[in-house]
């Protein structure tokens, strides 16, 4: 870190943050490519054929049974063929925690591809073989394959970064995400692969990003933390920050992985079902519980719901839907990159209550003018500006910053714990909010916004009241700062009115 001092009225020196070393930024490009770019390309990428494939399916069930399929019956089968894919990543969230412990956060990246491969071979078989039973099987192999990314990712992420820039390299997994979400709009776009005799191809593109991470990420280390902390391997440890870091600047780190290992002595890895029998983590596991819970519950799932009415509304012909839809990718993936150069700078707490409250607003916004549409010839298109301001502020903050607490709350032998727990919230609510979203959208039309506004304003509140931020803090002094916030409770509801300060480490 340098200092450097600004004209000001205190003239203060403030944190100048260094340049990523260029060997740590193609770490997190290889690790993001294979990793959660495929969570973010398989969401998108099923909706480019999706009459496509239920003719397939309508066809494959005549010859088989020579009978038409009902149409509850083929809703049934493609509604499978999507939500499976929500199984598939809760079933691989409770093993990624597991595998990361085993064979390494870097070894559960490259062997996570083998799913990949599965997933694109079965779903491209497919058609010729008639089988749309494989579509299930490869969706929910995909979706496990996109379950350990999202889990172990943003692990080796957070534990590769410099403490100055834990921030804005943890924000690669937002970032591959909107990234793989925009990429498979792109692709499934008529001009490319979406006419109907290439959907087989376009579902198995997905092995492309895992043979591009299986050529790349080799050439990288093991998580420098990963190799002292748990296996006691202070040579490799040492060489993996020289080439992430560079030789002047491995050893402020290393002491940092020094200071936690002597803290963590003796202490072995925690199973998920611990994080609860530990006080000392209590708030930091109700933390990003509520978080996982809300980056899936406050709304952002609503929006694209609505995305196409409301572009039809302000005129957009049908036929052009897509392109507008392309947008929408591509206004996630400028929030995230924005996001990721703002978040050591502005810190964790006021990019994610700052995006909540922006999403809060558009609620009510967004509310109203889906209740007055008719009312002026305007409206549909100030609908679209909140369809727009809605996803730029979820970008800004719940989209990217929640992965990253949920690294820096927790230390060494209990993060990928935590991630277990995490990815298993989020991946719960995401198939949750999937199942009941339709029968809140019929009870309620326009007003299910509300729902989300009090969902938005409840989580700004907990942020405020529980949540410390974490900007520039190691992982041992963050700990800390849980700690004698707690202590101070103590002190305060004892009635002695002692306030304990928090131990620097």
């Amino acid at each position: 870190q340098k200092l450097c001092t600004m004209a000001g009225p205190d003239c203060s020196p403030q944190l100048i943050h260094p340049l990523p070393n260029k060997s740590l930024l193609l770490a997190v490009c290889a690790a993001g490519i294979g990793g959660t770019f495929q969570y973010g390309y398989n969401i998108s990428v099923i909706n480019a054929p999706t009459a496509y494939v239920q003719d397939f399916i309508n066809q494959t069930w005549s010859k088989r049974y020579q009978t038409q399929i009902s149409d509850d019956g083929l809703t049934l089968l493609w509604s499978t063929i999507v939500s499976i894919f929500t199984l598939g990543g809760l079933t691989g969230a409770m093993i990624g925690g597991t595998l990361s412990v085993r064979v390494g956060r870097k070894g559960t990246l490259l062997t996570n591809n083998i799913f990949a491969f599965l997933a694109a071979l079965l779903m491209g078989l497919s058609y010729p073989t008639g089988l749309f039973e494989l579509l299930i099987i490869g969706r929910f192999i995909s979706g496990l394959n996109a379950g350990i990314s999202i889990c172990v990712q943003p692990l080796y992420l957070g534990e590769i970064a410099p403490t100055s820039l834990r921030g804005a390299m943890g924000m690669g997994t937002s970032i591959f995400i909107t990234g793989g979400i925009f990429t498979g709009q792109v692709i499934g776009l008529r001009e490319l692969l979406g006419k109907e005799e290439y959907w087989p191809i376009l579902l198995s593109t997905t092995c492309i990003p895992a043979f591009l991470q299986l050529l790349i990420l080799p050439w990288f280390p093991e998580s420098p933390r990963y190799l002292l902390i748990d296996k006691g391997d202070e040579e490799g440890c040492k060489k993996a920050l020289k080439q992430l870091h560079g030789i002047a600047d491995c050893d402020g780190e290393r002491e940092d992985i020094e200071k936690e290992r002597n803290n963590l002595s003796g202490l072995q890895a925690k199973k998920p079902w611990e994080l609860f029998a530990d006080r000392s983590l209590r708030w930091q596991v109700l933390t990003i519980i509520l978080l996982n819970a809300a980056q899936q519950l406050n709304g952002i799932n609503a929006i694209y719901f609505y995305a196409g009415y409301v572009f039809k509304q302000s005129g957009i012909p049908t036929d052009k839907i897509p392109y507008a839809t392309v947008g929408t990718g591509a206004c996630e993936c400028i929030t995230a990159l924005t996001c990721g150069m703002l978040i050591d700078c502005l810190g964790r707490k006021v990019l994610i209550m700052g995006g909540y409250t922006l999403m809060a607003i558009c609620c009510i916004l967004f509310t109203l003018t889906l209740t007055f549409q008719e009312a002026s010839p305007v409206v549909p298109y100030l609908s679209m500006v909140c369809v727009f301001a809605f996803i730029l502020s979820f970008g800004l903050g719940p989209g990217g910053v929640t992965n990253i607490l949920t690294t820096e709350l927790f230390t060494q032998n209990s993060r990928p714990a935590a991630y277990m727990l995490a990815g298993s919230v989020n991946w719960s609510s995401f198939f949750f909010i999937g199942l009941v979203f339709p029968f809140i959208v019929l009870g309620l039309k326009q007003y299910c916004f509300l729902v989300f506004l009090v969902i938005c304003c409840l989580v700004i509140i907990y942020i405020f009241l529980v949540v410390p931020e974490t900007k520039n803090k190691t992982f041992l002094e963050i700990q800390n700062e849980f700690q004698s916030s707690k202590k101070r409770q103590i002190g305060c509801s004892d009635g002695a009115g002692t306030i304990l300060l928090s131990t620097s480490i």
